[in-house]
């Protein structure tokens, strides 16, 4: 009885003695790809991607756009130390953020830290994400801007908020930056809704409330605004380069339809945009590596990474989906980067085939 007694005792000591191995071994393991995510998270990527345009002009050739998108109000690295090693040296004609860059909490000095890394008088275009907050001011506030006061500061540092076409001219050419929305707008319709508000606003008797009267600076300013778009719309030629902006990226479904319904003649049209820039996923934010995302909103479990980063043809056009630089509020239940570095983008015309 006393020698299977001690056989009993020797295999419960190999047995905690094995299972004790096996579990420094699985820690071992969990924390070195915890220092590797973490390094990851801390290393920002730069890629370069060649865009052809059939028929690009000469003096076209090589425009940069340096693509970014979903910073969510944060640092890479102490006042963005990861992004200063990665863009050091750059000089895009532009750069484009498409969306979520000051996050829920508009948190500008983020966006406004970013752009001092880049050279002086660099372009820097900013469309508003989802989650970003709204743009305009509703209700009074510290300022006579109809902007909301997160996108009036990107505004005084020389940001161009993305909410009208803006264009770039090299010699007798031009690349428009249009947001999404524009190309389905009923400008029009919409700048009537808005002076019917207007002068409801100014037929109030006496004195305005504070929240009546930024109420009535944001719906003049939107009939200004409206104006514009119309009277710039007009002037776009159906020789000029149409770069399509927008937050979140466009389906193939999506692309078709609006294509099969414009007319032939229409300039600012979908047919006529030669790229699309998006964002939205962050790549899908978990990773798996040498397999792609986990789960992405509204795509599910193991989406194809075509619709989460980088670039493909959907439906006749180039749409380049910027992998992002944090992470998105989309992601409830995977709030870090996996295995999922943050990316910028250089995004380069050319009319050749690469």
């Amino acid at each position: 009885m006393r020698r299977q007694h001690s056989i009993f005792m020797e295999e419960s000591h190999r047995g905690r003695t094995f299972l004790l191995g096996l579990g420094t071994v699985v820690l071992l393991i969990l924390a070195g790809l915890f220092t590797w995510n973490l390094a990851l998270n801390h290393t920002v990527t730069y890629e370069k991607e060649y865009v052809t345009i059939a028929g690009l002009p000469d003096a076209l050739e090589n425009f940069s756009i340096l693509h970014l998108s979903d910073l969510n109000g944060a640092y890479l690295g102490e006042n963005h130390a990861a992004l200063r090693k990665v863009l050091d040296g750059k000089s895009p004609s532009c750069v484009v953020l498409s969306g979520n860059m000051v996050g829920p909490e508009g948190n500008a000095e983020a966006v406004l830290a970013l752009a001092e890394i880049l050279p002086p008088g660099t372009p820097v275009l900013l469309l508003p994400g989802d989650d970003d907050p709204a743009l305009y001011a509703s209700q009074a506030h510290a300022s006579l801007s109809p902007y909301a006061p997160w996108a009036a500061r990107l505004q005084e540092a020389g940001i161009v908020i993305l909410d009208e076409p803006y264009a770039i001219t090299k010699g007798k050419y031009t690349v428009w930056f249009i947001p999404e929305s524009l190309y389905s707008l009923d400008v029009e319709s919409s700048r009537a809704a808005w002076q019917a508000q207007l002068d409801a606003l100014t037929a109030i008797p006496g004195d305005l409330t504070p929240d009546q009267a930024a109420q009535k600076r944001s719906a003049a300013y939107q009939v200004e605004r409206l104006t514009r778009i119309a009277e710039t719309l007009a002037t776009i030629k159906s020789t000029d380069v149409q770069i399509m902006v927008t937050h979140m990226p466009l389906t193939k479904e999506y692309v078709t339809a609006t294509r099969a319904a414009e007319a032939e003649n229409k300039v600012p049209a979908m047919r006529r945009v030669s790229l699309v820039l998006a964002g939205g996923y962050c790549g899908g934010q978990w990773r798996i590596p040498g397999v792609g995302a986990v789960w992405a909103p509204e795509l599910g479990f193991f989406p194809e990474d075509h619709l989460l980063q980088g670039l493909s043809y959907v439906g006749g056009v180039w749409q380049h989906i910027s992998p992002g630089l944090s992470v998105s509020p989309s992601y409830p239940l995977l709030p870090i980067r996996l295995f999922n570095s943050p990316v910028t983008t250089l995004i380069v015309l050319t009319g050749s085939i690469r």
